[in-house]
């Protein structure tokens, strides 16, 4: 339950995966899905093995990852408002093409994440046996809170996928572009302002 109330807060995975969706279609949204439960999955191994908690205890990195993600979004934002391939509606042709570059930037957004880092730092320890963390109920955790986190995030883009041909329409697409690349920015604004520092 924990983890369903903080996947469906909005954020920057969702945000993206909303945006994404709606502008190239479902099978960039799926493969972008793809992409982000294995960064999940993996920030949950790192914080498993205590890599979290140096994170969560150095502002040095904290900051560093949490400007990284910002920029990152900010990047896309303004790809998209530039219409580049891999994020303009335009372009829906060629899955086999693209759709790793959609797994790479699930992946990417969810790693510069300092958010996700953060959940297994001050969250779930408080799900841990008071005998102590182990790895493997560190991984158990990991596995669930991937697992409730995908299919959020599935249900984002089978939902935006639905919008996406209407909003792809030929007299459309510029303006549907230029709102995505709009909502980008905000999230990663608010990405920054909300992220200023570690709190657990």
């Amino acid at each position: 339950m924990t983890v369903l109330v903080i996947e469906l807060t909005p954020g920057p995975n969702m945000a993206y995966l909303a945006a994404l969706t709606l502008g190239a279609g479902r099978r960039a949204g799926l493969a972008a899905v793809a992409g982000v439960a294995l960064g999940l999955a993996l920030i949950g191994v790192a914080a498993a093995a205590g890599l979290a908690t140096l994170i969560a205890a150095s502002p040095t990195i904290w900051a560093a990852l949490r400007w990284a993600g910002g920029l990152y979004l900010l990047y896309l934002a303004w790809e998209t408002w530039r219409g580049e391939a891999e994020t303009s509606p335009a372009d829906t042709a060629s899955f086999q093409r693209s759709g790793a570059h959609y797994f790479t930037r699930g992946l990417i957004t969810n790693i510069l994440n300092p958010k996700a880092a953060l959940f297994y730092v001050a969250i779930v320890p408080r799900f841990l046996p008071d005998t102590g963390p182990t790895l493997a109920t560190g991984l158990g955790l990991t596995a669930i809170s991937v697992a409730v986190a995908t299919t959020i995030h599935l249900a984002i883009v089978l939902l935006a996928a639905k919008m996406h041909p209407l909003l792809s329409q030929p007299g459309r697409m510029e303006r549907t572009r230029q709102l995505l690349a709009i909502g980008l920015a905000i999230i990663a604004i608010w990405f920054l302002l909300t992220t200023a520092g570690p709190s657990i």
